[in-house]
């Protein structure tokens, strides 16, 4: 086994204790850690977590990236869900967006609060 683990990913934001609350609503992880510019989630038992920093010069990603020069996306989060219709609802209803391109009839392309892609999916049981 390696001597190194994943902690966390960290996502840049307008402000990191706003977009924090989004995905503590969305994910039902709680806050393990905070200071005024950087706040780590993660699951109530344990596990990988999500941090934000407020970064003071953020721009939102564009995707599909339309010009060059657009700050492009660089990751963005895989949620599955098991209602993907109503996961996509209750995210909008936190602050989320849908965003206007959708590549896939199982996956929900969404911006949370600062503009970051993520992806709500759905994977068919018994196929």
């Amino acid at each position: 086994m390696s001597p190194t683990r994943l902690s966390t990913v960290v996502l840049d934001a307008r402000d990191a204790h706003e977009l924090a609350g989004f995905y503590v609503r969305l994910l039902g992880y709680v806050i393990r850690a905070e200071e005024p510019d950087w706040v780590l989630i993660g699951p109530p038992d344990g596990g990988t977590g999500l941090s934000f920093q407020t970064e003071p010069e953020y721009v939102p990603p564009v995707w599909p990236t339309r010009t060059p020069g657009d700050q492009q996306m660089m990751l963005h989060l895989d949620i599955q869900v098991d209602d993907l219709a109503g996961e996509a609802e209750r995210a909008v209803a936190l602050g989320a967006t849908l965003h206007d391109h959708q590549p896939q009839d199982d996956v929900r392309v969404l911006l949370d609060p600062s503009g970051h892609p993520f992806c709500l999916w759905w994977e068919e049981r018994g196929v």
